[in-house]
């Protein structure tokens, strides 16, 4: 299972929220790159970029962190929030993203998302597949839409898609632990899609995760990644554990 830390960014600045509440804003690091330098001594080679101010503002904004961090590091990066438009892929993917992730999109401009899967390939897109009450949520999680969590996925998946990331709001910075139960849903519901799809399934847990242990019960489970943020800014999980892991697994 890969390891992938977060940096999610306002105003150029590496900060976490709780729920998706940008009122809880805790900036951790004045430089993003710093944070993202010292994953890479550790051993880490993925990480999970947000810009939180491009997923209010409907489009690109933090382009230049994104540059920064590419340029400087060997780190395969995941890019996301706001992304609405052919501009906005091209300036990721220019500014040195490995791939994008598509949330909103996917949900209000199906045909839109849809033809950068076909176009750039189910390697290059990530399905953003964010819930509330199993229901999907949208525009940086601020709202909430009419689409239930797991027939979403299914559509997607039927589509080509192979790459899902799955956050809980309700756990997301809240350091109580992982959704265990939901991703323990969405693998056995996506399994009965059709045994082809299984095999390219990929899906990267997101929120709650809070301690070392909870790391390899995901990894049991069949989840390809996960994504740890607020645990690492809060020392609840240390670097050292982590390049462990990745040295082991």
């Amino acid at each position: 299972m890969r390891i992938i830390p977060a940096i999610d960014i306002i105003n150029g600045k590496c900060v976490r929220l709780s729920k998706g509440d940008y009122a809880t804003k805790i900036i951790y690091n004045e430089n993003p790159l710093e944070v993202a330098k010292m994953f890479e001594a550790h051993g880490v080679k993925y990480l999970h970029l947000v810009d939180l101010d491009g997923a209010k503002a409907s489009h690109i904004v933090n382009h230049k962190v994104l540059e920064s961090i590419a340029s400087n590091t060997n780190l395969s990066i995941d890019f996301g929030g706001g992304l609405k438009s052919e501009e906005d892929l091209r300036v990721a993917f220019e500014c040195g993203a490995n791939q994008i992730t598509g949330g909103s999109i996917a949900v209000k401009n199906p045909l839109t998302f849809k033809s950068w899967l076909k176009n750039y390939g189910a390697d290059k897109i990530i399905l953003g597949a964010d819930a509330h009450n199993e229901k999907v949520a949208v525009g940086g999680w601020l709202e909430e839409s009419d689409e239930d969590l797991i027939p979403f996925i299914q559509n997607y998946v039927k589509e080509g898609v192979s790459y899902i990331i799955c956050t809980d709001i309700s756990k997301d910075g809240m350091l109580q632990g992982p959704s265990f139960e939901l991703y323990q849903k969405i693998l056995s519901q996506i399994n009965d899609v059709t045994s082809s799809a299984v095999e390219k399934i990929k899906l990267i847990a997101s929120g709650g995760i809070s301690t070392f242990e909870e790391l390899p019960k995901l990894a049991e489970m069949g989840c390809e990644g996960t994504i740890i943020g607020k645990a690492i800014y809060e020392h609840k999980i240390s670097m050292k554990e982590i390049e462990n892991f990745i040295l082991n697994n």
